[in-house]
């Protein structure tokens, strides 16, 4: 299993971040894009690396078009030598539409047309093919030579699609290189739900589910004392909470019989009452989304749920861990692979 590790927004602290997970033995860093943008945060963390993977978990796809995407990723892609996982993701509506001021409508579908535009521009840039993609919503068939940029020597990148829903993870079957799952998540989702929906689009490629790479952010809750282990599951409540206050993952509440629990948890958050919405999230709760376990346990117990259902994890802890602990569980998993 490989172990995955994030870096800072900030510009300023990129370079020594890098540096340090790459020394640490992780196998990649990857950046978010929250309040960040996520491709000047890549531009750093390959110039400061060698060798460790740099990927976006996640870009905000459509809040760009694949033409400027393509760009910024096959730039990336040389620059680092290969190294570039690009991971992208949908956002929901009210963010694409009143955040970005961009068109929303059929996620899915749009995203799934995303992805093969992409690959076509990187095709015309990489083997010199005409450019000729026609879509329902997106058309590139223009490519001069003095718009054109070298080739990569290492082909394109990797792409990785975040997926919450059955229809995007069937798109993330049939057209990516692997699947992002959401920290908002159990295994028994990934088993019952995810998996499923990414063997039926892996098919229609001809391929099968176990071609792509699965890649998991963990919540863990630990500490050193029972006080310390008491804020840490305090604080992953609150982020439990608020994940499941968005409609579009209620599906993952409701696998489990907690559907209810999310227009609730929808009309606390449109009254502010953040605090309020974690003591909403109940010991089952936490335990379905959370490994929670002594800190010289976390990494048995990370392998114990997800061992051979994802290949790469990084640990969701909106808390102060213990001192090395992050260090100590990466070596536990990637020992065991």
């Amino acid at each position: 299993m490989k172990v995955d590790s994030g870096v800072d927004g900030d510009l300023g602290r990129i370079p020594e971040g890098v540096r340090e997970a790459e020394k640490a033995g992780y196998d990649g860093v990857f950046t978010s894009e929250t309040n960040h943008d996520p491709f000047l945060a890549l531009l750093l963390a390959a110039e400061h690396s060698e060798t460790i993977e740099v990927g976006s978990n996640i870009a905000v796809a459509f809040a760009r078009n694949p033409m400027t995407l393509a760009m910024s990723a096959h730039d990336l892609q040389r620059y680092s030598g290969g190294r570039l996982i690009l991971g992208l993701g949908s956002q929901i509506r009210a963010h694409i539409t009143r955040r970005f001021s961009m068109e929303w409508s059929r996620p899915a579908a749009r995203m799934r047309e995303m992805i093969l535009a992409l690959r076509a521009i990187w095709a015309a840039w990489n083997e010199g093919a005409p450019l000729r993609f026609e879509g329902e919503f997106y058309t590139h068939t223009l490519m001069t030579p003095f718009f054109t940029p070298p080739p990569s020597e290492q082909g394109p990148p990797l792409v990785y699609l975040a997926a919450v829903g059955p229809k995007m993870t069937a798109v993330a079957g049939e057209v990516a290189d692997g699947l992002l799952a959401h920290g908002f998540t159990t295994a028994e989702y990934l088993r019952d739900v995810t998996m499923a929906a990414l063997e039926e689009g892996a098919s229609k490629a001809g391929r099968s589910a176990a071609d792509l790479t699965i890649a998991l952010p963990a919540f863990v809750v630990t500490g050193v004392d029972d006080e310390a282990t008491a804020k840490a599951a305090t604080a992953v409540r609150g982020q439990v909470a608020f994940y499941g206050s968005t409609p579009a993952y209620r599906g993952v509440l409701e696998h489990h019989g907690w559907g209810d629990l999310q227009p609730r948890l929808t009309e606390m958050s449109k009254r502010g009452a953040w605090a309020e919405m974690g003591e909403l999230i109940t010991d089952d709760i936490l335990e379905a989304f959370a490994v929670i376990a002594e800190p010289d346990d976390v990494g048995d117990a990370l392998l114990a749920r997800f061992g051979g259902l994802v290949d790469r994890v990084s640990f969701y802890a909106p808390y102060q861990a213990p001192d090395g602990l992050w260090d100590q569980v990466r070596t536990t998993l990637q020992a065991a692979a």
